[in-house]
């Protein structure tokens, strides 16, 4: 269920791990007592760029009139068991691939899959038919879905923006690439959700993230 009250205790738990497990990541083949700074520094700037990016989600959601939940990332495969029964079982693909991509770009620092999170939407039924009539915008179209996907990255650009402005490179190219794996049309990433909802949107955000990552590399 979604929770009508914000953000709840398992979406702050699953937030919280996500932002733990990309730090991690990023600094598997860091000394941690050597570079301790460095650690903080991109445990801090993950927790500005993922949290802004849940917030600005869940008031677009608000005045949507829905409500929206965020999770892990996973994998779900149906199994079957003794007597024909089912069994659903979850590969937790946000806390794998960002681990095992750590091994794949090891030489492309802080480069590495950042793409955790995933988003639900319920609409909220009551208010929709105190607004527009009984049973009416029912369901949240891919529209709407890609509405507030892309200004959750839109908010991980400006973010970076911000960051850059102010000096802080390394949180910069870390909004660069959240919003550049997240924008990949895969899964239920927000990329995808983006791709099938307005396919211009999703183009000319992927030519801006792009962009950004050129300047990064080639001129930052």
């Amino acid at each position: 269920m979604i929770s009508k009250k914000g953000i709840n205790f398992k979406e702050i738990l699953t937030i919280f791990s996500v932002i733990l497990i990309l730090t991690f990541s990023i600094n598997l083949f860091k000394d941690i007592f050597k570079e301790f700074n460095l650690y903080l520094t991109i445990f801090l700037s993950l927790s500005i760029i993922i949290i802004l990016n849940v917030l600005i989600k869940k008031f677009v959601a608000y005045l949507l009139d829905s409500e929206l939940e965020m999770k892990l990332w996973e994998s779900k495969k149906r199994k079957l068991r003794k007597k024909w029964k089912e069994k659903t079982v979850s590969f937790p693909l946000g806390i794998i691939i960002p681990v095992l991509s750590r091994f794949l770009f090891f030489a492309f620092g802080n480069f590495i899959w950042m793409a955790s999170l995933i988003f639900e939407v319920k609409p909220r039924i009551y208010r929709s038919a105190k607004r527009y009539g009984l049973y009416s915008f029912s369901e949240m179209s891919e529209y709407h879905m890609a509405i507030i996907a892309a200004l959750g990255i839109l908010m991980n650009l400006f973010v970076s923006l911000l960051f850059y402005l102010f000096g802080f490179e390394t949180s910069a190219k870390l909004a660069l690439y959240y919003s550049f794996f997240n924008l990949l049309p895969i899964g239920e990433l927000d990329g995808n959700k983006i791709f099938y909802g307005k396919m211009l949107w999703w183009a000319v955000l992927a030519l801006i993230v792009l962009i950004g990552l050129f300047f990064s590399v080639l001129i930052v």
